[in-house]
């Protein structure tokens, strides 16, 4: 069973920073995308950013330039810096892995998630 457990959220002031972590249970590099999503009151969930394991990252719009995923796969962890807050940053955060077997088989996993609130 996967368990991932996300921690660092938390209140910061406009144009502040948190650093979001998200620790597995087990080794990461078996999965082949490993990424935060958010959902902030009244929107869907979408995706913030995600690094997959061919090394490619991919980031929505709003947050280019300001927030960057990584991994440490020797900690079993992926971080997710977040720059530049601002109040539309504002939500939910939710760790996610996705693991593609060789049939194919998508198994997608999930934290319990972490609240990131930006206000003055």
């Amino acid at each position: 069973q996967v368990q991932l457990v996300e921690s660092g959220g938390g209140l910061v002031q406009p144009g502040g920073s948190l650093r979001l972590s998200c620790a597995a249970s087990g080794s990461i590099s078996r999965f082949n995308v490993m990424g935060w999503y958010r959902q902030a009151p009244g929107k869907q969930r979408e995706l913030v950013a995600e690094d997959r394991s061919g090394g490619s990252t991919n980031y929505t719009d709003s947050v280019k330039g300001r927030f960057t995923i990584s991994r440490d796969n020797a900690k079993n962890t992926v971080y997710l810096q977040m720059n530049s807050l601002t109040p539309e940053d504002t939500a939910v955060y939710y760790c996610k892995a996705v693991l593609m077997t060789i049939f194919r088989t998508q198994f997608n996993y999930w934290g319990q998630r972490t609240q990131v609130t930006v206000s003055s």
